[in-house]
């Protein structure tokens, strides 16, 4: 087989020379998923409809959206007498589109609370706040794979892992999934009961009940109901936290919130146990609920206000129930916790002095004295204001109340109808729908509203509200739904088509006297488009439901996307405007928002045309390219026509390309799938216009389909030392699979021999293929990262299983085998002090091993020890003893100084929990094209080394915890200074701090030899 010296290396034990001809990176066999006997199997863009009705002119309600075949395939269409109501569900289905985030082949789609990223939420963007309303939302969704990823992010990716218990993040909790309350397993439940796929639920079993049992720790043993802080419930400067001493993160009480939704939690687990067959498992959880709910009505029902309240934690033995009612308190029929003589509470609905409002409910009753405190002073405050998040909280809830309680006297389907309405007006904005953060509620104006921020915020339900609620589709675990509409006996007409219920089309008409469909009067049902049922009123009526329908979709994997926009993938372009980087290309999200943007565009380009490359850092199979281009009908318009090209020492044109459509079109997917496949790590788009003007695109994906029943395991992280790494890799086998095949894609130069079989003629369901690699490294710079990626194939399936690592090389100090100065703090050894800080020097100690830095206010230097650095290369290594314990300053800093005006110091901030690097040349401070920006976050524990090691002009920073070295930052000093400069400089130790005592143990200087 012909290989071509530059490109990269794909490893493997046997190479099948059956396989076609395809491109190859860097000398070595190329691995490609199919053979010549193996058509490539393309799947289909979208989930197909299946049988169904075709009564709605489904263009003419969706109107203008970008990707109108994703609507088609994926939403149930409705036609409604009232058009706000009917325009803001095509808008929301809209805005839900908009927050799908495909977060990479780990952990695949996310929903997103907002369209850019924020510093608190965590990892890939997810914020568990409205976690539950997205599922709510989505599961009337026809591709069930959105939420299937973005429930396992929560309960078993990246969403359930640990997060830092602090302040800023809640201090309460230690991974992500508790950050804010959550109805994790009632919304799983909920989800499974329309698309009705209980497995997928019952499977979830063990994580759900993790999920639940994780709220202990805020469990109260003698009041038997959970705590949570108002911010935690999403909810800061309420009418509960306004009356603690910290209005923004105070106000720490029994709350009807995390009580409600633990409740509904533990009916679900128990629901999904009995679905399983398994009565003994559900019966703790069914207990648990009932002491949930008598204990709720013991504490936190006021029967003289006839409201659940909030009960303050602290400072509070009596248990005294604030005065205040905070729509919080309708919580609990969400979830039908309450008894049905409760009913009363809902009176204050529609009381003028309650929560009544033209563009409300309010979140707290306009009687409080705390009722718009400061409300229009700033973000973000749910003391009034009008927040979509409770107000599709308390639609669910009023439905429950009207469909499945026995009747009351103080709402009825009028009131529903007119909260669901005035939820649709407060969506607008200059006349046209849009929906932010909060809304005032007795002006049309929204007064939390962030340009960049809160565009299409996707924190609550709406279409969940119209479906389920106002036309009453009642989903069921089971083999049946209900109908019971709450439509107003006035309407004259309503339809519901093509429901994806059950793996089945639902469709429900009503049409008084049959003139507005043409279908007969009265209310009629068609499933998979057979007319099932008729009636002649608005009764509700129970169906039953035939067994679930068809197959689950198959996976598919973008291997472009990169979240983070840093590492690999990553993507350059030949131009670029300030405001939309390529990166934006390949960030998982596909919008055409002005503002915020996620796109790349040749805006003000010098060039006649421009291409825009992705870089996957080592190779890939590339068969199914997708690509959709932006338009703003104005400077960046749709391309004439577009090439696509990989690398394999040049570019050349991609063989094969069968292209849908023919020419490029905006705002849709345009596709083209390569036959045979290649393997690659570079792929380019060159677009062109005939007028040679700018051209965008807001997302550009590479997908692939991988091996049913093959899960590939490699480790996150390789740790190349010496030159080289040893690893191991998993292909364990769920289902019977022969021709089972490892490889290993390394970059440029590299090499990647098994050091044990891979290759396995067949594995068993349970068996895995377990391979032993030794990887040689050579080239990679201290600190550098660069991808390897494990490529799985079997005989039969056209799909390729992957897995990803990152293998970076990592600080030790055996690589630095010359000891040029090590100081125990034994005696006094002379060193230069420094004062590049402006600020008077802390008293110095030496005495007994220790080094001691003491102020009583604002102090700092740097200690320059008598010696110079190596041009090989310096590291820089210190022992910390303890912290000041002072705040903001409590700082070390580690480096070279040729003085005060020159220097390269790392500073590591224990009050600030965070590190980065200072860089001044002759007097003047650099900025992020010397420091590469800030900050790295530091958690130091005592016994934790620092270091800094600085060679081939650049700084790196590292810390080590239990024996490991981990690099916090990269700094690229060569950019402002001679490396051969800086290796004169005298290496340093820096102490800055505010009060106390800064304790060092030792200071060691080492060098290449």
């Amino acid at each position: 087989m012909r290989v071509s010296m530059t490109m990269l290396v794909v490893a493997a034990l046997a190479i099948s020379t059956t396989w076609p001809a395809v491109a190859q990176d860097q000398r070595a066999a190329t691995l490609d998923p199919v053979t010549e006997r193996e058509a490539l199997a393309a799947p289909d863009l979208y989930p197909a409809v299946g049988a169904g009705t075709n009564f709605l002119n489904h263009s003419e309600l969706l109107g203008a959206v970008p990707e109108l075949a994703w609507y088609e395939a994926n939403i149930p269409f409705v036609d409604l007498p009232d058009r706000e109501i009917r325009d803001t569900y095509y808008y929301r289905w809209r805005t839900y589109r908009e927050a799908l985030k495909y977060s990479g082949p780990k952990d695949g789609w996310i929903v997103s609370e907002f369209l850019g990223p924020v510093g608190y939420s965590a990892p890939n963007g997810g914020i568990v706040a409205a976690a539950g309303h997205h599922v709510y939302e989505g599961r009337w969704l026809r591709d069930h794979r959105y939420l299937d990823d973005y429930v396992d992010y929560w309960l078993r990716g990246a969403g359930a892992g640990p997060k830092p218990a602090t302040d800023f993040l809640n201090e309460n909790t230690t991974d992500w999934a508790h950050q804010y309350s959550f109805w994790a397993a009632d919304a799983v439940a909920a989800r499974a009961a329309v698309d009705g796929r209980a497995g997928f639920a019952t499977d979830r079993l063990p994580e759900l009940v993790r999920q639940w049992q994780r709220w202990s720790p805020q469990f109260n043993q003698d009041m038997g109901l959970y705590w949570q802080t108002p911010v935690w419930d999403a909810m800061e400067y309420t009418a509960s936290s306004y009356q603690s001493p910290d209005p923004y993160h105070g106000g720490d009480g029994f709350r009807p919130t995390l009580n409600a939704y633990q409740y509904g939690d533990a009916q679900a687990i128990a629901e999904l146990y009995r679905a399983r067959g398994d009565a003994t498992a559900a019966r703790p959880f069914e207990q648990a609920a009932e002491a949930l709910k008598a204990n709720q009505e013991k504490w936190l029902w006021d029967d003289a206000g006839k409201f659940y309240k909030h009960v303050m934690r602290d400072d509070n033995p009596g248990r005294t129930k604030l005065a205040d009612r905070e729509s919080i308190g309708f919580v609990p029929w969400y979830f039908h916790m309450p008894p049905a003589a409760n009913s009363a509470a809902w009176a204050q609905l529609t009381d003028p002095q309650g929560f009544s409002a033209p563009y409300g409910p309010t979140t707290a009753e306009r009687r409080s004295p705390w009722f718009m405190k400061d409300a229009l002073n700033g973000c973000c405050r749910w003391n009034g204001p009008s927040w979509p998040y409770a107000t599709s909280q308390t639609l669910t809830a009023l439905a429950n109340l009207l469909i499945d309680y026995p009747s009351q006297s103080y709402v009825d389907r009028d009131d529903y109808l007119s909260v669901l309405r005035g939820y649709a007006l407060t969506q607008r904005k200059n006349g046209q729908p849009y929906v932010a953060e909060a809304h005032h509620p007795d002006e049309n104006r929204w007064i939390y509203d962030g340009k960049g921020h809160s565009e299409d915020y996707n924190h609550s339900t709406f279409n969940d509200n119209v479906l389920s609620g106002l036309l009453g589709i009642r989903p069921r675990l089971g083999n049946e739904v209900s109908i019971s509409p709450l439509v107003p006996s006035s309407w004259n007409h309503f339809a519901a088509e093509n429901v994806p219920y059950h793996g089945h089309n639902l469709t429900v008409l009503w049409d008084r006297d049959g003139s507005r469909y043409g279908k007969g009067a009265g209310l009629r049902v068609w499933l998979d488009g057979r007319l099932t049922h008729t009636q002649p009123g608005l009764t509700a009526v129970s169906l039953t439901i035939p067994a679930r329908a068809g197959t689950d979709l198959a996976e598919q994997v973008d291997d472009f996307a990169n979240v983070s926009r840093t590492g690999f993938p990553t993507a350059r372009a030949s131009h670029s405007y300030s405001a939309d980087p390529p990166t934006k290309a390949i960030d998982g999200q596909d919008f055409h928002l002005d503002v915020p943007g996620t796109r790349w565009t040749s805006y003000g380009s010098p060039n006649s045309a421009d291409w825009l490359e992705v870089d996957l850092g080592a190779p890939t199979a590339i068969s199914d390219l997708r690509v959709t281009f932006y338009d703003d009908g104005g400077g960046v318009r749709v391309p004439t026509t577009f090439d696509l090209q990989f690398w394999d020492g040049q570019w050349r044109d991609l063989p094969g390309q069968q292209r849908s459509p023919a020419q490029p079109v905006a705002r849709q997917v345009n596709r083209v799938l390569v036959q045979p496949a290649v393997t690659t790590s570079r792929v380019r788009i060159l677009p062109r216009r005939a007028d040679g003007g700018a051209v965008g695109i807001t997302a550009f994906s590479s997908w692939r389909s991988p091996v049913r029943g093959l899960r590939a395991v490699l480790p996150d992280e390789l740790a190349v030392r010496g030159g080289g790494v040893e690893t191991t890799t998993t292909l364990s086998a769920q289902q019977r699979l022969r021709g089972v095949r490892a490889a290993l894609a390394v970059p440029p130069g590299w090499s990647a021999v098994p050091l044990t079989s891979a290759y396995a003629a067949q594995l068993e369901p349970g068996t895995s293929l377990v391979t032993r690699w030794r990887v040689t490294a050579p080239g990679l710079a201290l600190g550098d990262r660069t991808p390897i990626r494990l490529l799985a194939t079997v005989s039969g399936d056209s799909g390729a299983t992957t897995a990803l690592s990152s293998a970076q090389t990592v600080f030790d100090p055996a690589d630095y085998g010359r000891v040029v100065w090590d100081d125990t703090f034994d005696s006094d050894r002379g060193y230069r002090v420094d004062g590049p800080f402006g600020e008077p020097s802390p008293a110095v100690k030496v005495a007994n091993g220790v080094l001691t830095a003491s102020a009583g206010a604002r102090a700092g230097a740097v200690l320059a020890a008598p010696v110079a650095g190596d041009a090989r290369g310096t590291a820089v290594v210190v022992e910390p003893r303890s912290f000041a314990g002072s705040a903001p300053e409590d700082s070390l800093f580690l480096g070279q100084s040729a003085g005060n005006r020159d220097f390269a110091l790392a500073w590591f901030n224990n009050a600030g929990k965070a590190s980065g690097v200072d860089v001044t040349v002759g007097g003047v401070r650099r900025g992020d094209e010397a420091t590469g920006g800030c900050c790295a976050t530091l958690a130091w524990a005592p016994g934790d080394r620092l270091a800094v090691v600085v060679e081939n002009g650049r700084l790196t920073s590292w810390q080590e915890h239990e024996g490991r070295w981990a690099l916090l930052r990269s700094a690229p000093i060569g950019s402002v200074v001679d490396p051969a400069a800086v290796a004169g400089w005298a290496p340093a130790l820096g102490l800055r701090l505010d009060a106390g005592a800064l304790t060092i143990d030792r200071f060691t200087v080492r060098a290449r030899t």
